[in-house]
C-alpha cells in the first residue's frame, strides 16, 4: 500500500511518549484531519489539540474504540496505548487489561472492518534472563520475568496470528528504550536515559535508579519515528517477519551516558541508588541484532550516543532558556 492509500489513520495512546511525536509526524505526512489522535484520560496538549482531531477512549471497552474507528472510517491503527514496565510491575492487572484484551479489541475491530494495515509495538522486555544479552539475536528465548514483558510475548503471537489466519496486514517492531526531548516518559525502566537530561540541564545533578554499569539498547527519538514509518511504508512482499522485528540504535551504560553529558556540563553530578528497575533492567538485553529489519525493510539508525546527546542538551536548553522545561 502506498502512502497515498493510507487514508484515515488512528493513533490509541497518543498523549504517551511516542505516541504524541508520532502523531504530529503522521499528520505532518498524511495531513492533520486525516489522523486521529486518541487518548484515554490525559488531555492532549496544544500542539497535538489543535493540529487535527482527537478523542478519548479506553482500548480496553471495545465500545469506545468501534465508535471512534466507525465515525472517522479508520483503516489503519497505530495502537500505542500501552502500560509499560515499571507501572506494570506495581499495577500487573491493569497492565494485562490495556496489553492483551485492548491489543485483542485492535485486532479483532481491525478484522471485522478489513482495515487495511495494523502498527501493534512490542519491546526488548519480551526478552527475559535466559535470551543472550549481547547481539540478542531476532529468533531466541522469549521468557520475560515482568507482566510488562508477557504482554508483549503475548501480543507478538497474537499478531503474528491475525496475519497467518486473517491475513490482517499487522506490523511491529520491539522497541528499545525511547529517548525524546519533546515527552517526559511515562514509566518504563529505561526512564532513567531521559530524565537525566532534564535533571542535568535544571538542577547538574541526578540520582539513577539503575547501576553506573547498566548497559540497556536505546533510541533517539526522531530514529523511533523514522523506524516506525519505514516499516508501515514497506512493501509487505519483502517481509518475512511482521510483528516481532528487532529495532536497534545504540547501546550504552548509565555511566558512559552520565560521562558524554559531563563533555558539555563539567558541572553535572550523577549519583547512583538502584531500585527494583534493577532487576527489571538486568534481565534484558545489552545490544540488539536487527538484521532482519536491515534486510527486509532497510532500517539503518542515524544518532549515536554523541550526536543525541548535543542534540537533547541543545533542545532542552533552550527551553530551559524559555522556561518551559
Amino acid at each position: 500500500m502506498s502512502v497515498k492509500e493510507m487514508k484515515r489513520i488512528l493513533v490509541t495512546g497518543a498523549v504517551g511518549q511516542i505516541g504524541s511525536e508520532l502523531t504530529m509526524a503522521l499528520r505532518a505526512r498524511y495531513g492533520g484531519e486525516n489522523v486521529v489522535a486518541s487518548g484515554h484520560r490525559t488531555a492532549p496538549g496544544p500542539e497535538l489539540r489543535d493540529s487535527g482531531p482527537f478523542e478519548f477512549l479506553n482500548v480496553s471497552q471495545r465500545e469506545t474504540l468501534e465508535a471512534v474507528v466507525d465515525k472517522y472510517a479508520i483503516d489503519t491503527i497505530y495502537h500505542m496505548a500501552a502500560i509499560l514496565s515499571a507501572t506494570g510491575e506495581e499495577r500487573p492487572h491493569l497492565a494485562w487489561d490495556v496489553n492483551i484484551n485492548g491489543l485483542y479489541n485492535v485486532l479483532e475491530v481491525a478484522r471485522e472492518r478489513e482495515m487495511a494495515r495494523l502498527f501493534c509495538p512490542s519491546s526488548i522486555a519480551a526478552f527475559g534472563p535466559e535470551t543472550p544479552q549481547i547481539d540478542t539475536p531476532q529468533e531466541t528465548v522469549l521468557r520475560p520475568t515482568t507482566m510488562y514483558g508477557v504482554t508483549k510475548v503475548a501480543g507478538e503471537l497474537l499478531c503474528n496470528y491475525y496475519v497467518k489466519r486473517f491475513g490482517l496486514d499487522v506490523r511491529g517492531v520491539r522497541y528499545p528504550g525511547i529517548i525524546s526531548s519533546e515527552t517526559l516518559p511515562g514509566g518504563g525502566t529505561t526512564d532513567y536515559a531521559v530524565a537525566i537530561f532534564y535533571e542535568a540541564i535544571k538542577h547538574r545533578r541526578y540520582t539513577c535508579f539503575v547501576r553506573e554499569d547498566t548497559v540497556l539498547p536505546m533510541m533517539y527519538m526522531p530514529d523511533c519515528i523514522r523506524a516506525t514509518l519505514m516499516l508501515m511504508e514497506a512493501d509487505v512482499d519483502q517481509l518475512v517477519h511482521h510483528a516481532d522485528f528487532n529495532l536497534a540504535g545504540l547501546s550504552f551504560s548509565a555511566g558512559e551516558l552520565a560521562a558524554e553529558i559531563q563533555k558539555h556540563l563539567p558541572d553535572f553530578v550523577c549519583e547512583y541508588a538502584p531500585d527494583f528497575r534493577q532487576q527489571i533492567a538486568d534481565s534484558w538485553p545489552r545490544t540488539i541484532d536487527d538484521s532482519a529489519a536491515r534486510a527486509e525493510w532497510g532500517w539503518q539508525p542515524q544518532y549515536g550516543l554523541a550526536e543525541m546527546t548535543t542534540d537533547m542538551l541543545e533542545k532542552l536548553g533552550q527551553k530551559h532558556a524559555e522556561g518551559t522545561l
